[in-house]
């Protein structure tokens, strides 16, 4: 059992099993900076793109998204085991509640995911290069 403690006054535990625990008021849980970078997607919304870190930003393509669709494509991040959890949000660069996106599926050995987004509109065809955040979250399986 190591404990740590930050300016905030919360109180870290990080137990010999990797269980990882904050007390505290203020407690936080995240990447420092420098942990994260950025990438923009090119050509098309089903484009892949790789970044190999933790976290970071995608810029993505303005190319056209008809309402009612949704489009898939690849981050590739060697950060990535297939137990991960990955979170991933918009950030900016859209037309407020028009989109929904999420993580479809993990690769099966690792090294990527599959991100998808959606035009949830009914009837707006939307074109804007949304910027998603991502963070890719440790798991194991037992």
């Amino acid at each position: 059992l190591a404990e740590f403690r930050n300016r905030a006054t919360s109180l870290a535990y990080v137990y010999g099993n990797g269980d990882f625990k904050l007390i505290g008021t203020g407690a936080t849980l995240g990447y420092g900076t420098g942990a994260g970078g950025s990438v923009t997607q090119l050509t098309s919304k089903a484009t892949g793109v790789t970044l190999s870190k933790g976290t970071g930003q995608i810029t993505m393509n303005n190319a056209a998204l008809n309402a009612g669709a949704a489009v898939t494509f690849t981050l590739n991040n060697t950060n990535i085991a297939a137990t991960d959890v990955i979170l991933v949000n918009i950030a900016s660069g859209g037309s407020t509640n028009s989109y929904q996106t999420g993580v479809t599926a993990i690769g099966t050995s690792g090294g990527n995911c599959n991100i998808q987004l959606r035009n949830i509109t009914s009837a707006t065809n939307l074109s804007e290069a949304l910027v998603l955040n991502f963070a890719v979250i440790k798991a194991v399986a037992a």
